[in-house]
């Protein structure tokens, strides 16, 4: 559904699909606004107006009568957030709002980014708590107003005045009951369907966080006490069978926890929104994807000699690392081999027409795969650059989603830790991962010196494979072309 820049527009929203990339709605009509990440990547976020009408133009209240509000959401920032944390509010209440202000950092499932704003107003509320995690996208985070003097009115608002916006009239309610007692009989027995159902923002949001299908509910408009009702007395017997039978193997075992002689022995640290999902993408890549290894040593002599001439020739442009050439090897080779530039996908297997490289990079709240689009289009000095900003940005949390999401192949270097070998968990949907492990020196057999032996300097990679899109020969192919382009490292300069 595409989102537009609105004023006086109101948009009816009750869709019952939407991509992953639209937020769920609060209410049944909103306006959208457009906001921006500190990165100048645009996203798009929902001003939900808190309405129970839909006449165009017109300024809305709710029954406690509140001043014209908007109410703002948690955004979704990436396709695949579904909750975020809130981090420092930038933002209090009563300050004005300009554009371009940042009004939260939001912790996302892969960074932390800035909310920033592209409107003029006041902050009126606050309804969310800095450290709260897995605020689910759509729920309300604050509300705006657009003139400071109807700041105080909403010191006492809560997400409880949200059901009573939606609320009729009270003029629909003290109207004259003239239905006959069969009409309302059938019109109880008649279950409405799940996408026309009349239930307020808030039912819906609880019912969604519940996962109550809200068309199960009984009555002409459903309520928050319909939907908590029907959680606590009238919840379907296969409904709490189904919960039942969840098994208790979901959750982690009890950690050792061992007795201190003084003070505490131990320090429990909260999971963040990134660590969760990188647990369980990895759980499940490994769980899923039938994973084989294939591991070639490499002979870095003339990678190193090269590397030494460019950097000591850059003049200060430039000063390219191993992983640069490693980089660069890879587009190559999966040009060569186009097989494992690939994706499954169930019924087809995707094969990418560029080489997408993902970079694994540590940073404080975990790990993330800054992605070196077309790389075999680019020379060694602008990867190299290219790697080093987004490293650095990845660690600061400036990264923009599209620099992060996506991507065909990924490299993993543990090599600068002193780790010889190692085996990486492959990123679905891709197909492969190599692992890079550090430079050491080993002696070969070398017919051309006196000894007969000789010191190399031999590098071991090791390629994670996905069986169900690359298969042994292939892998190894593969590791053949890459094992090449490193050890002739002029090939990559034609």
């Amino acid at each position: 559904m595409s989102l537009l820049r609105t004023s006086a527009t109101v948009i009816r929203a009750s869709v019952p699909r939407v991509s992953s990339r639209a937020l769920p709605l609060l209410t049944r009509h909103v306006a959208t606004r457009t906001f921006t990440s500190t990165s100048s990547k645009s996203f798009s976020a929902l001003r939900a107006v808190v309405i129970p009408n839909a006449e165009k133009g017109a300024r809305y209240y709710s029954s406690k009568n509140f001043p014209a509000h908007n109410v703002i959401a948690m955004p979704a920032l990436s396709p695949t957030m579904t909750a975020g944390g809130v981090g420092k509010f930038q933002k209090v209440v009563g300050d004005a709002v300009n554009p371009g202000d940042i009004l939260v950092e939001i912790e996302t499932d892969k960074a932390q980014m800035d909310f920033e704003v592209q409107e003029e107003g006041f902050v009126a509320k606050i309804l969310v708590n800095e450290g709260d995690k897995d605020i689910p996208v759509g729920k309300p985070i604050a509300i705006f107003v657009d003139e400071e003097s109807d700041v105080a009115a909403f010191k006492d608002f809560t997400l409880e005045d949200l059901e009573s916006a939606a609320a009729p009239a009270p003029a629909a309610a003290e109207a004259p009951k003239e239905t006959s007692a069969p009409a309302a009989e059938q019109s109880s027995a008649a279950p409405v369907s799940s996408d026309r159902t009349e239930a307020s923002p808030l039912a819906r949001l609880i019912a969604n966080e519940r996962g109550i299908d809200i068309s199960k509910i009984q009555g002409t408009r459903i309520y928050k006490s319909d939907v908590e009702n029907f959680k606590e007395t009238a919840a379907a017997p296969a409904a709490i069978a189904a919960a039942a039978a969840k098994p208790a193997a979901q959750a982690p075992p009890a950690a050792y926890a061992p007795q201190g002689t003084s003070g505490d022995a131990f320090v429990d640290q909260p999971t963040t929104s990134m660590r969760k999902i990188i647990a369980a993408r990895l759980t499940e890549s490994k769980q899923q994807v039938p994973h084989y290894y294939v591991t070639v040593e490499i002979n870095m002599d003339k990678v190193n000699k090269l590397r030494q001439v460019l950097n000591q020739s850059s003049e200060g442009k430039y000063k390219l690392s191993v992983n640069d050439f490693v980089i660069k090897a890879s587009a190559l080779a999966l040009k060569a081999v186009p097989e494992v530039n690939s994706a499954w996908q169930g019924e087809f297997i995707r094969q990418y027409n560029s080489a997408d490289i993902c970079v694994a990079v540590a940073t404080p709240t975990g790990l993330i795969t800054p992605i070196i689009g077309q790389a075999e289009t680019k020379g060694l000095s602008s990867i190299s650059a290219q790697v080093k900003d987004m490293a650095k940005r990845a660690r600061d949390g400036k990264l923009a989603p599209a620099e992060y999401q996506g991507g065909s192949f990924t490299i993993s270097n543990l090599g600068m830790f002193g780790v010889s070998n190692f085996t990486a968990i492959i990123n679905p949907p891709q197909s492969c991962i190599l692992a890079i492990g550090g430079t050491q020196q080993k002696v070969v057999v070398d017919e051309t010196t006196e000894s007969g032996f000789a010191a190399r300097d031999v590098m071991e990679v090791t390629l994670s494979a996905d069986h169900r899109v690359v298969d042994g020969a292939v892998g190894a192919t593969w590791l053949q072309s890459f094992k090449g382009f490193m050890e002739n490292p002029l090939k990559m300069l034609l």
